[in-house]
């Protein structure tokens, strides 16, 4: 639909990575780049040794690939580019501007992995996330584990809400989900400890849904990465650098007035001077903070196409554990997502779980810290969880914490693929809280569309970034 708006002389598909890489008019001769890194070794030689940075060494001056963002997204990607490029194939460098991951995303979900959406894409998605956790051994050697909790998602709705949640459930089953369907008679029979007298039916997750530990994911992906050749490097990305492309003709503007860019700056940890980075492709996968990066390629802020922003904000979410003081729910209550918004689950195998709800679009809490509100949970969250499970209303909080995720506001949904104005830029964010059971599809689907020229597995089209054009927002219906 939008393949018009840009054209070139060479007639090529943009979504191609070999293609792409030809349009990279700064591209090295390999001849030239192997005399120049002699060069650059022999000097470093000569140096003085209390000269030489250890950066000098490392920091690398081209890639195949540059992915903005390490977190689960970013490394999953990453390591798919590496595992389909038999290793050595490709170039790919990680930008990660916190190694510790403190404040991202992934480190601070709930981790949770379930089929019951209402858009094929995420169900499938979901699905694969599934089959890679159960086959992390044979990825990542006989130690990783994720401690996967296989309890299921129970999904809550009332009179209003349950015919939808039989449409949704009847097209996850159609795509190899396990779940069942369940009137207030079988929750009762089956969750005796809940109120379910405003409740008309469940949806019961039987296979493939539970939750696990995101931080070790994370791990895995990223050492997985590494040990397959990708080179992560903590830095920060301050900008882009531009140049006219008198070969590229974009429709309505002007012959020769496109501007390019294969050039990605760089602010290192203690150093006052930003190195920069040249690249074939680009991918920003930069959860909360994709927006801002996109603004450095001037997507949001440019003419045309480039005036259309990538629609994602940082919000804020607590998450809250405390201890029943009563009688707990059984050991294999599944996670349980009300039907006002409330969830909870389990955490371990005493009498510890975790909650929480997103608030009202109106009371978004501030962004510019990390401060938990405990009266949240006092005023909103307990008086919700305390009615589903009457042995809620005695529960001794334990503490709590809060993390950002990047909420795409159009559509709430991931936005995944080429940019339509620029030949070489991706983007893989915007996935609103469903980030890390994707992050395995979404890596395999982003490689799959760069070295293979198309999705292979799972058909991703409709999340890409043209449905912003074209005003077609991929919404998830009667779904939390």
């Amino acid at each position: 639909m939008l393949g018009n708006f840009v054209r070139t002389t060479y007639k090529v598909n943009r979504r191609h990575f070999h293609k792409s890489r030809q349009l990279n008019e700064e591209f090295e001769n390999p001849i030239f780049r192997t005399f120049r890194i002699l060069r650059d070794d022999i000097q470093l030689k000569n140096r003085p040794k209390n000269r030489i940075k250890s950066q000098d060494r490392s920091f690398p001056r081209h890639a195949d690939i540059v992915i903005v963002g390490g977190g689960a997204i970013g490394s999953s990607i990453a390591y798919w580019l590496k595992e389909k490029s038999n290793y050595d194939g490709v170039k790919v460098v990680v930008l990660e501007k916190d190694p510790t991951y403190k404040k991202c995303s992934t480190a601070l979900s709930v981790g949770g992995l379930r089929q019951q959406f209402s858009l094929a894409e995420n169900i499938q998605m979901s699905l694969y996330g599934a089959e890679f956790l159960r086959t992390l051994k044979k990825r990542f050697g006989p130690d990783a584990d994720v401690n996967f909790h296989p309890h299921g998602y129970l999904l809550l709705a009332n009179e209003e809400g349950a015919p939808l949640l039989e449409d949704n459930n009847k097209l996850q089953r159609e795509l190899g989900a396990v779940n069942v369907l369940l009137t207030k008679e079988k929750l009762k029979e089956r969750f005796p400890y809940m109120d379910v007298s405003d409740v008309a039916l469940g949806c019961l997750g039987l296979e493939k849904e539970g939750w696990f530990d995101p931080w070790s994911l994370l791990t895995l992906l990223k050492n997985g990465a590494k040990q397959l050749g990708a080179q992560y490097v903590t830095g920060e990305a301050v900008d882009f650098l531009f140049e006219e492309k008198s070969s590229i003709m974009v429709q309505g503007v002007d012959q020769g007035t496109y501007e390019g860019t294969n050039t990605l700056v760089v602010k290192l940890p203690n150093e006052d001077k930003c190195r920069e980075i040249k690249f074939a492709l680009c991918i920003i996968a930069a959860g909360c903070e994709s927006a801002e990066v996109a603004k450095l390629a001037r997507i949001g802020i440019g003419p045309g196409m480039l005036s259309i922003p990538l629609p994602i904000e940082k919000r804020k979410r607590y998450v809250y554990s405390f201890n029943c003081q009563g009688n707990p729910p059984s050991i294999n209550t599944p996670m349980v997502i009300d039907h006002s918004g409330a969830y909870f689950r389990r955490d371990g195998l005493g009498g510890s779980f975790i909650a929480g709800r997103s608030p009202d679009p109106e009371n978004e809490p501030p962004t510019d810290n990390m401060d938990v509100d405990y009266s949240y949970f006092d005023e909103t969250v307990w008086p919700l969880i305390a009615k589903r499970v009457p042995a809620f209303n005695a529960v001794k909080v334990t503490g709590a914490w809060s993390g950002f995720y990047e909420y795409n506001t159009f559509d709430m949904n991931g936005i995944i693929g080429p940019h339509p104005y620029f030949l070489n830029m991706y983007i893989a964010s915007g996935f609103s809280g469903h980030g890390i059971q994707q992050a395995p599809a979404v890596g395999r689907a982003v490689a799959e569309l760069i070295l293979d020229g198309r999705f292979q597995t799972i058909d991703l089209t409709r999340l890409g970034f043209d449905r912003l054009i074209v005003d077609k927002p991929m919404y998830e219906v009667g779904i939390i």
